[in-house]
């Protein structure tokens, strides 16, 4: 994947535990460092419990002060404090189905339960929410499998929506 460095991305950490100071934030700095590896600016980190107010003001912030990615770790599971993907929905102005799909279906090959997780990703403004797992592992998986998506559907979000290249096989007008 091409270097991005002007591009720049916020990480946040949904976790009531994370949030209290009774566990270790071990998901965000995983979800940082390959978005660094990927190029991106991290320009800050930051830690929430799950609620759902806090959620949504926290992305809606980092997504209106103009960031390209925002991604939430944690709350996209079952339980009864997994709120981050109604939070997610109610600050973006559309849904990115495919990209939720993409992680979905990467994380089967390493786990059934990856079918489990109920993470959106959507788009606010010029910035791209992704959801993704609590697990470091399960996060990592999930980023990795869009990370060379994100370049393209950033320029098309910056109005650069000319045809690039095709892929193996397919024609420029496919």
């Amino acid at each position: 994947m091409p270097s991005t460095p002007h591009r720049r991305a916020a990480v946040v950490t949904a976790s009531d535990g994370v949030s209290r100071g009774e566990r270790q934030d071990r998901s965000g700095p995983a979800v940082a460092e390959s978005l660094t590896a990927a190029g991106f600016t991290v320009v800050t980190t930051e830690v929430v419990a799950d609620e759902r107010g806090d959620i949504a003001d926290c992305l809606r912030r980092h997504a209106d002060a103009g960031l390209d990615v925002v991604a939430v770790t944690g709350g996209t599971g079952f339980a009864a404090r997994d709120i981050t993907p109604e939070a997610t929905r109610d600050i973006i102005d559309r849904e990115a189905p495919g990209l939720a799909e993409a992680m979905r279906a990467a994380g089967r090959a390493h786990t059934p339960m990856a079918d489990l997780s109920r993470g959106v990703c959507g788009i606010r403004g010029r910035t791209i929410v992704l959801n993704l797992p609590g697990s470091p592992k399960g996060a990592r998986e999930s980023l990795e499998s869009v990370l060379d998506l994100l370049p393209h559907a950033l320029d098309l979000l910056a109005g650069d929506t000319a045809h690039h290249s095709a892929g193996p096989g397919q024609s420029p007008e496919q």
